[in-house]
């Protein structure tokens, strides 16, 4: 059986935890509508900070470790790696790959809410 390794797209760390946070989001509820024709899930909520810090789901997250939602060339370099859609920032789609890849990071810099 053969391991497969973490990052194998070699995102670099703002792209790797962009995409962690995103698949975060895409799993919520509330956080994405999927699309039964292609596999995509659209998010529908894209977490601005507010202070040092940023709701995704029940996690807060550093709003440093968030910046890549508010920095088009992250999106532009995801969908180039075919993981993510329509990367104009307001219609952010997650393709199956972007859904099922492995950052690397697991949950290292999500922290449950406390408030």
């Amino acid at each position: 059986m053969v391991m497969q390794k973490s990052n194998p797209l070699k995102l670099n760390k703002l792209q790797a935890r962009t995409l962690a946070l995103a698949q975060v989001i895409a799993r919520q509820p509330d956080g994405g509508i999927a699309d039964p024709a292609t596999g995509d899930i659209r998010l529908t909520q894209i977490p601005h900070a507010h202070g040092d810090h940023v709701h995704v789901g029940p996690f807060v997250v550093s709003a440093r470790d968030a910046s890549g939602f508010s920095n088009p060339a992250v999106w532009v370099a995801l969908a180039r790696k075919g993981l993510v859609r329509s990367p104009d920032m307001h219609a952010i789609s997650l393709t199956p790959e972007g859904q099922a890849y492995d950052t690397g990071l697991g949950r290292q810099f999500l922290e449950e809410a406390d408030h």
